[in-house]
């Protein structure tokens, strides 16, 4: 695979901190609707659908994706880091992914940034 050029390279970080806010403002925009009425919510549900399906395929074609794993358990060596990790003791409780801040984002070499996530204890 030839190495990619500078401005490749910066197109490429430009187009992941693009799509890591648009995730953010996609799960903000459902956060909102989800306080509307159950008649209201359907569309705007289905523009934020829209709107990620074109950001995925985006990402898709230069191998990239957006991942999250919230609800899953947490485990040690995860490709994302805890912002409240200090409010636990380890084997206290079992521990899950309670929210994810920002997704993993995952290229065709592995990681390329970490996510961020709020644990929580069943």
């Amino acid at each position: 695979m030839e190495p990619m050029s500078d401005a490749s390279a910066k197109d490429s970080d430009d187009l992941v901190l693009v799509s890591i806010e648009a995730w953010k403002f996609i799960r903000l925009l459902q956060r909102a609707v989800s306080r509307l009425e159950p008649s209201e919510q359907a569309r705007y549900v289905s523009q934020a659908r829209f709107f990620q399906k074109k950001i995925d395929g985006v990402l898709e074609a230069r191998g990239i994706r957006l991942e999250s794993i919230e609800g899953h358990p947490f485990e040690p060596g995860l490709a994302a880091t805890a912002l409240n990790s200090d409010e636990f003791v380890e084997g206290d409780r079992a521990l899950f992914i309670a929210q994810m801040i920002e997704p993993i984002v995952i290229g065709p070499e592995g990681v390329i940034k970490t996510g961020t996530f709020i644990l929580g204890a069943v």
